[in-house]
């Protein structure tokens, strides 16, 4: 702080002390820390208090005042702001002196608050008008800041040597001269309507600028801070500017809020290319004047990385791009476009070496790449790049491609500071594209397993006309265990099954492609549907027991399931439900309907009963099966997504791969939160022509009468050509039986592309293969049926069972 004494004083030994008199304009300066420690001390302060800078320096400066600051002066520099008033100061021959001081803040070169203080004596002094004594003898050399001050009119009454070096000027051509005289730039021209402001409101103005000094260059970031001058009576006399160099810490936070920028915006998804786009986004224009992003093959095929970094030459796609210029970006290889890079490229070496390196076009590495590949040198100098950058994109100790990053209009080349931040933040994209990487594998292969496990085409049968749909699930939550089958049965009838395993991925895949495989078994032995989940609810179970037992896995399996049977012979639809959405049913008129299942709990709860319904369909009703995927989404309510399927449904008849395609883009999103399966199927009925039955008593001569019918019959359906092989399937048949059956026996032939003997009757015993010896007098009737049908098998009924051969019709 620099006081000063008004009064005359002596040394102990009574000659007079040189420093206790003072020039009535003289003004003393004194620099303090933030913590009010003295570390400047001007030859006016010694004049003033009479101390030497030896004996202040390091010291508090409030040691030098007789009482405590008054709690308004306390309160303005806790807030940082200017002050001036009156206090008593303690002069070194130990006499009391009464000075004005104002205290002014103004930031250091590390950003660190320092207080200029200013001192005067009390007799009125004040700056005066034409500036000439205002800082008469003051030295301003110990000022680490640039430091001006002007007069009421803005013209200069005295500048340090840190200013001068800025302006370009000395000293004393600043002096009497406004801003405007040796700046005349119209980029500082605000300073002037600044001063002009703090000289007529007394408010000190702080602004940070991006300016080049005349003396320079290259532009720098200035902190200004315009100040009023007042003198003890508070009445503004001047101003002073004080500017001091930040651009080192104005870079350093822009180069954080990058890096922060990247955190946030860099690998909103697991999308390979979106990411690396998101990378080129967040560097352009802000680090260079444009950028490229090119990824190794491997990433885009799903393929593991190679051993080691590449070596030699290297091909790469391009991935992502960017300019700050419609232009410059017309220039830049288009999207998905191949780049293969000569070994002396610069990027071949980059990834070679695993370092970044910057490069002036000039460069003798330049010099050689434009001698082997001429095309690429030539893009790069129409885009008027001066300095370019390459940096390796690694993550997990493997190589995932490159960045390529150039400058145009940026009047600087890329300094080692850029460097760092470009390695920062591909190395944060790198660690995003690598898991995306990753991501991508895994889903793809999840979705081979998937689709490996549903059906690859729907089989032909003659019960129903089938289409069906299987769609992932978007974003993050990968493929599930939704699937879907077409099962035909015996007796020309089909199962219709859709089912869904709680969860995603291949855990999931893997779970749907055993209960598929299962359901499968199932259906084989014509189980109705209500035994049938029953069944499955047991192999649920078993499963969910042997993943609590594996640590890899996530414990407890569940999943929902709908399996329906359809006769078309009989019309009639056989369903039972665990869990899951009932279907609809769209009869030949237009109207939907959800049917009304029995609602039984889903598979792998145990212990609870599943119920069955029956219902009779018309011929051309259309039955639509689906997961809860299809119907639920979080921004609407389930039965307003109940209304717009049955809505959907039931529009003019189509092509059923066309309704398909309509539910689906009706009710989802382009990426819908959970997997999707749609099965529709338009059922058929078996008319009166294409089926013969016939009751039979339980007598063994019975048996030359089914051969006639059955001979009569496909005479009448043309089909004499297969009658030797029929009437032996339908002699075995009959004759097992009457001799191990109970009445009532029943024969029924159905004629629909195959021909199907089925032989039904009250007993419950199922019938099996068995070899005969050779004197046995039977035991060879199924080995007979078996050999000339296609299939053969026994269902059965709540009452008895029937035994059916499928037989291969003659062409």
């Amino acid at each position: 702080m620099a006081l000063q004494d008004n009064g005359a004083g002596s040394r102990p030994d009574g000659t007079p002390e040189p420093y206790t008199t003072a020039s009535a304009t003289a003004i003393a300066i004194a620099i303090a820390d933030e913590r009010g420690v003295i570390t400047g001390w001007s030859e006016e302060a010694r004049n003033l208090l009479g101390y030497l800078p030896g004996e202040v320096v390091s010291r508090p400066a409030a040691d030098l005042l007789v009482s405590h600051l008054p709690p308004s002066a306390l309160r303005r520099l806790a807030e940082q702001a200017p002050w001036c008033g009156v206090l008593p100061a303690r002069h070194r021959n130990g006499r009391t002196v009464d000075v004005a001081v104002r205290a002014c803040p103004c930031p250091d070169r590390d950003g660190r608050t320092q207080w200029v203080l200013t001192a005067s004596g009390t007799d009125g002094s004040s700056l005066p008008g034409d500036g000439g004594a205002l800082l008469r003898e003051l030295t301003l050399s110990q000022l680490p800041v640039a430091v001006a001050f002007y007069d009421r009119d803005n013209r200069a009454v005295g500048a340090n040597d840190v200013i001068a070096r800025i302006v370009g000027l000395p000293e004393g051509q600043i002096r009497g001269r406004r801003l405007r005289d040796f700046l005349p730039s119209p980029a500082y021209d605000e300073f002037t309507e600044l001063q002009d402001q703090v000289v007529r409101t007394g408010e000190p103005v702080h602004v940070v600028r991006h300016l080049r000094a005349p003396s320079e260059s290259r532009g720098r970031v200035w902190s200004v801070f315009l100040s009023p001058l007042k003198n003890h009576l508070g009445q503004v006399q001047g101003s002073s500017i004080a500017l001091l160099d930040i651009t080192e810490q104005y870079l350093a936070r822009q180069r954080l809020q990058l890096v922060d920028e990247a955190g946030n915006r860099i690998g909103s998804t697991l999308d390979v290319t979106r990411t690396a786009q998101e990378l080129v986004d967040v560097v352009v224009p802000r680090l260079a004047d444009y950028a490229s992003v090119d990824l190794l093959e491997f990433i885009h095929r799903g393929e593991e990385p190679p051993d080691g970094p590449p070596s030699g030459p290297v091909t790469m796609r391009r991935t992502a791009r960017q300019a700050d210029t419609d232009a410059l970006l017309g220039i830049m290889l288009r999207l998905g476009s191949k780049v293969e890079y000569p070994v002396s490229a610069p990027t071949a070496e980059c990834l070679a070496t695993g370092r970044s390196a910057v490069y002036e076009v000039d460069d003798s590495s330049m010099a050689r790449w434009t001698a082997q590949d001429p095309e690429r040198a030539t893009r790069l100098l129409r885009t008027g790049a001066h300095s370019v950058m390459v940096v390796p994109m690694r993550a997990r100790g493997v190589t995932l491609g490159s960045v390529f990053l150039g400058r145009t209009r940026h009047p600087e080349t890329f300094a080692q500071d850029d460097v760092l931040l470009a390695e920062e933040i591909t190395a944060r994209a790198a660690v995003c594209i690598d898991n995306a990487r990753r991501y991508t594998r895994e889903r793809v292969t999840a979705m081979t397993l998937q689709r490996s496990l549903l059906p690859v085409a729907l089989p032909r049968q003659p019960a129903v006309e089938a289409a069906s749909r299987y769609l992932p699930a978007g974003g993050r939550a990968g493929v599930g265990g939704d699937w879907f089958d077409v099962i035909p049965l015996s007796g020309a009838r089909v199962a219709l099954v859709v089912g869904d395993v709680v969860g995603h991925g291949i855990q999931a895949s893997a779970t749907m492609g055993r209960l598929r495989t299962a359901v499968r078994t199932l259906a084989d032995i014509d189980l109705p549907p209500d035994e049938l989940l029953t069944h499955l609810d047991d192999v649920v179970i078993r499963l969910s027991s042997e993943a609590a037992a594996d640590a890899d896995t996530a414990g407890d399996i569940g999943a929902t399931c709908l399996y329906a049977v359809y006769d078309p012979v009989s019309r009639r639809c056989s369903l039972a439900r665990a869990g899951h959405p009932p279907p609809v049913v769209v009869t030949p008129d237009g109207e939907a309907t959800f049917l009304d299942l029995p609602a039984s709990p889903p598979l792998g709860l145990g212990g609870l009963p599943f119920e069955a319904c029956e219902v009779e369909l018309p011929e051309g009703s259309l039955l639509a099966l689906y997961t809860d995927g299809l119907i639920e989404d979080r921004g609407h309510e389930i039965d307003e997504r109940l209304r717009t399927l049955r809505r959907t449904l039931t529009r003019p008849a189509q092509a059923l791969d066309t309704l398909c395609d309509d539910v689906l883009a009706t009710l989802l999103p382009a990426f819908p939160d959970d997997d999707i399966a749609l099965l529709v199927a338009r059922t058929h009925a078996l008319g009166a022509g294409q089926v013969a039955t016939w009751s039979l008593p339980p007598e063994p001569v019975v048996v030359a009468q089914a051969r006639k019918h059955v001979t009569d019959q496909l005479t009448a359906w043309g089909l004499d050509e297969s009658a030797f092989v029929t009437e032996l399937v339908v002699s075995e048949l009959v004759t097992n039986a009457i001799r191990y059956g109970r009445p009532p026996i029943q024969l029924r032939l159905i004629h629909d592309g195959s021909l199907i003997c089925e032989v039904s009757d009250a007993s419950s015993t199922s019938p099996h293969l068995r070899r005969a010896r050779s004197f046995d007098e039977g035991g060879r009737g199924l080995l007979l049926v078996a050999q000339f049908a296609w299939h053969w098998g026994t269902r059965h009924a709540a009452q008895g069972k029937t035994i059916w051969a499928e037989i291969p019709l003659a062409v």
